[in-house]
């Protein structure tokens, strides 16, 4: 372990400021989690974040922090609106990559007959791969309304009820976008890609909730024991990933118009106040809105396959959005600081938003509860429901985990995973699994990822979030 920095508690360890830091790091991990993969490169990107003009009390990292560009994935940052910065590095690639959890009325003791059949009719039903595109087709005027509109473009055309729009975070749409601040190779890459899963570790999945922690809360959120759930992890797909790739350049050339000095090239930022940052926060409200009308889009795929290879009826499957929350983001939000109420843009990258009980910004189901945090492990373990607490607001401006967190690389993965058959290995788990990428079954092995119920005991023994029950794997869709 480095000698720089210092245990607080059994769930936190401090970065002491020194050198060009601002503000310490605070990294929410057991010591020996950090002494796996890539500990020590992300630690580093939490000192470097750690610089940036304008960042309030810490450079935060999650337990499922691993190495990124330029922020660690699982890093938590937010700055001064006046004085602070933006960077696309602090969002991701993936813009508003995101995940949401789907309730049914159905137990999955009564599916497992049919588990085969629902797989490959999700997997027929579902575009999923590199490139792959569906069959939503665009006028200009929708691309920009999709931009502009989020889930609530789908809900105008038959693909979203009114509660799934109150159950996204922010309604399913971020307030500030304007299309012309999208590039025109943007709009193109986005163009055919609507209603669409995606690659790498994007994923559907059918799942069976096998343990309840906090009966109350469950009962709040529909969460059965025994209950079949669905699951999907997609983002903003090659729209978003034009955005970023697009304002990276125009973001270097603002660090050295503004006279911001870089630890590292990949933080490149502006300040929040300049007409760059306008622009660039512009762009990524766009590609999030696309983001979340894509998972809503996915979401009324899934229930029509499901009805119709179950042959049941709306009512019969009961399928309800139990909630849908972003991991790639920059949002201004209000946070109490010293005291005293700050404006800041939080930037959470590989982090999932976890508002506490009273939030007018939850939906009135969940104001008494706090806000649902869902946390995917990998395709053969578990992953839970969480809720958020007060404590996040004091402690990490309302901020957790964001899943597992990568352990190996994707060649080391392959490497790892020679001469095995991962999806037989995943069958006698009781998982079956339907993959497109030759690579994907051993770049997304479950030993490539950390142990979610290590990450997840330490945000929920950090109190940052608390669990409320746990789901197990049935059947997987991968890309």
């Amino acid at each position: 372990m480095s000698p720089s920095f210092q245990q607080l508690d059994e769930y936190r360890i401090e970065i002491p400021a020194t050198g060009n830091m601002r503000v310490p790091g605070i990294v929410y991990a057991r010591i020996d989690m950090l002494e796996k993969g890539d500990g020590e490169q992300a630690l580093q990107q939490v000192r470097n974040v750690a610089c940036l003009p304008g960042i309030l009390k810490a450079s935060l990292a999650m337990p499922d922090m691993h190495w990124g560009y330029g922020f660690p994935i699982g890093g938590v940052a937010a700055f001064d609106w006046d004085t602070g910065v933006v960077s696309p590095g602090g969002v991701g690639y993936d813009i508003n990559c995101g995940v949401r959890l789907c309730t049914t009325a159905i137990r999955a003791a009564e599916i497992r007959p049919k588990l085969q059949q629902i797989v490959d009719a999700l997997y027929r039903d579902i575009p999923c791969g590199v490139g792959s595109t569906g069959s939503i087709r665009l006028s200009n005027r929708d691309r920009k309304a999709v931009l502009e509109q989020g889930s609530r473009w789908a809900q105008r055309h038959g693909m979203a009820e009114p509660e799934d729009i109150e159950h996204t975070e922010d309604g399913g749409c971020m307030a500030g976008a304007h299309p012309e601040d999208v590039s025109d190779r943007a709009m193109e890459r986005g163009k055919d890609q609507l209603g669409t899963l995606g690659a790498g570790n994007h994923f559907l999945e059918i799942g069976v909730v096998d343990r309840i922690f906090d009966p109350n809360t469950a009962d709040a959120f529909g969460l059965v024991e025994g209950g079949m759930t669905l699951m999907l992890h997609s983002g903003s797909r090659g729209l978003g990933y034009q955005v970023c790739d697009d304002y990276l350049a125009m973001m270097i050339r603002a660090s050295a118009k503004y006279g911001i000095s870089l630890p590292d090239r990949q933080l490149a930022c502006a300040p929040l106040v300049s007409e760059e940052a306008r622009r660039y926060l512009s762009a990524m409200a766009c590609a999030a809105n696309y983001a979340w009308a894509n998972r809503q889009i996915l979401m009324h795929l899934a229930r029509e396959s499901l009805m119709r290879v179950l042959a049941i009826s709306p009512k019969g499957l009961g399928f309800r959005l139990l909630y849908d929350v972003c991991h790639n983001i920059a949002k201004k939000e209000v946070h109490v600081l010293d005291g005293k109420l700050r404006t800041v843009c939080v930037h959470r990258k590989g982090a999932t938003r976890a508002f506490a009980p009273g939030s007018d910004l939850l939906p009135e189901a969940y104001r008494k509860t706090g806000q649902p945090v869902i946390v995917p492990g990998d395709m053969g373990r578990e992953s839970y429901v969480l809720v958020g607490t007060e404590k996040a607001m004091t402690d990490t401006f309302g901020s957790t985990c964001h899943g597992a967190g990568r352990l190996l690389s994707r060649s080391a993965a392959q490497k790892a995973s020679k001469g095995r058959s991962i999806d037989r290995e995943l069958a006698q788990k009781g998982v079956l699994v339907r993959w497109t990428g030759r690579s994907t079954l051993a770049e997304e092995m479950p030993e490539a990822y950390k142990h979610v119920s290590d990450v997840v005991d330490v945000v929920d023994g950090a109190g940052i979030s608390r669990k409320v029950a746990r789901l197990r794997p049935l059947g997987v869709i991968k890309g």
